[in-house]
């Protein structure tokens, strides 16, 4: 809490105003229950029972990840998939045979993936790496912190006591949805998805163990595609705000990847959008009304911050351009709920860069071998930052054990 000591930490809730920055309509923030209403007609599966997803959860991992937690397995487990690492290497030996039915179960991709979009949504985030980085990681880290049950379940999970190990691990996902071999043989996103289901579930049974939590099961189906659509949805939107030329099977293309990832880390079928409109729709429905201020996240806001601003030079205006870039990209609404300072000097000057930046980097886009060397100077950042955040540590995403240690 040493550096939130210069700040006034958020005590209030409520709407402070609109969120048109992201192109959302006005929300009132409000944990009052509305009704279901979004039509499973509108999704991947064109049917469904329409059953509220604040009310599901993950009925075929919960059970696993229970009893390899309740049995005292979990560490054993860690070990054995520590080197399980590409999407077609087959499971070590010596795992419960529960957990091995499930793996080979959860690795299987739907029966609607399409190879062709997996490869062009791999050859889309070659040449818009760095918007996409930028939007999923920067953006999608502020709008996470500002909706109230993840910033608590990160909280108070174990991941919350150590954020650069947590971010590490969130950004193994996150890059290897972008990665050119996302879902091929020799990928990982299979992998990570599987593991990160399986920690969803495990975080789903400790969590209603700590003193500190009172929101009752929490990572239901809903809350995923909450965090679904601030990754996805909200990067394309802020994509074509930005007048980002992608064409119509580009679109296509990365939304299937994401919607595939979507089915991967376990949710129905009946709730992933089938098409950008339905998948706006969805947006505009669950996240709004599951936005607004916590302390938690206005604590972990800073904390993420101030590693961003760690990993930029000079030091003297790191932190002041870091809060300017965070509040160009996620607007003033969020940014108060997150407590980001304003910073009246760099805020107008990324707001007039910015756009110029992305005109130039499109001019250059369809000239030759230019998204070959975007995309080695955007891999090159990725691996910059996890090894900043692991401190040069091999790192890999873990069933917890515990949720965040008292003190």
């Amino acid at each position: 809490m040493a550096e939130l000591s210069r700040r006034k930490l958020l005590v209030g809730g409520g709407a402070l105003g609109a969120m048109g920055a992201f192109g959302f309509p006005t929300p009132a923030f409000s944990r009052e229950v509305s009704p279901w209403t979004w039509s499973p007609t509108a999704s991947i599966a064109g049917s469904g029972t329409g059953a509220d997803p604040r009310q599901i959860w993950d009925t075929e991992a919960d059970p696993v990840s229970a009893e390899l937690l309740d049995s005292g397995a979990v560490p054993e487990v860690n070990r054995l998939l520590w080197n399980w690492t590409r999407n077609d290497q087959p499971l070590p030996d010596g795992l419960p045979g529960y957990l091995v039915d499930f793996i080979e179960k959860a690795r299987e991709l739907p029966s609607w993936a399409d190879r062709a979009k997996l490869e062009t949504a791999a050859t889309f985030n070659k040449s818009r790496g760095l918007y996409l980085n930028l939007l999923n990681g920067v953006g999608g880290g502020m709008l996470s912190t500002a909706i109230p049950k993840e910033a608590w379940s990160v909280y108070y999970s174990k991941g919350g006591a150590d954020m650069e190990d947590r971010v590490a691990k969130t950004s193994l996902l996150g890059f290897s949805v972008g990665s050119l071999n996302a879902y091929r043989p020799d990928g990982d996103c299979i992998v990570q998805a599987v593991k990160t289901r399986l920690v969803h579930a495990a975080v789903r049974h400790l969590l209603q163990q700590s003193p500190h939590w009172k929101w009752g099961v929490p990572i239901s189906q809903e809350d995923i595609l909450v965090t679904w659509h601030t990754l996805p949805t909200y990067a394309m939107r802020k994509m074509r705000e930005w007048q980002v030329p992608i064409s119509a099977a580009d679109s296509q293309a990365y939304l299937h990847v994401w919607q595939v990832t979507a089915h991967m880390l376990g949710v129905r079928d009946e709730y992933i959008p089938a098409t950008w409109a339905a998948a706006n729709a969805q947006s505009d429905q669950v996240l709004p009304p599951n936005m607004g201020p916590t302390r938690e996240g206005v604590e972990l806001t800073d904390i993420l911050l101030s590693q961003l601003a760690e990993q930029t030079s000079p030091a003297s205006i790191s932190r002041p351009l870091v809060n300017a870039l965070a509040r160009y990209l996620v607007g003033d609404q969020v940014s108060d709920w997150d407590q980001i300072e304003r910073e009246p000097i760099w805020e107008p000057l990324v707001a007039r860069a910015w756009p110029l930046l992305v005109k130039f980097r499109e001019k250059l886009i369809p000239l030759p071998l230019v998204p070959e060397v975007a995309w080695v100077l955007d891999e090159a950042a990725r691996q910059y930052i996890l090894l900043f955040l692991t401190k040069a540590k091999e790192t890999k995403i873990e069933i917890p054990t515990i949720n965040r240690p008292e003190g």
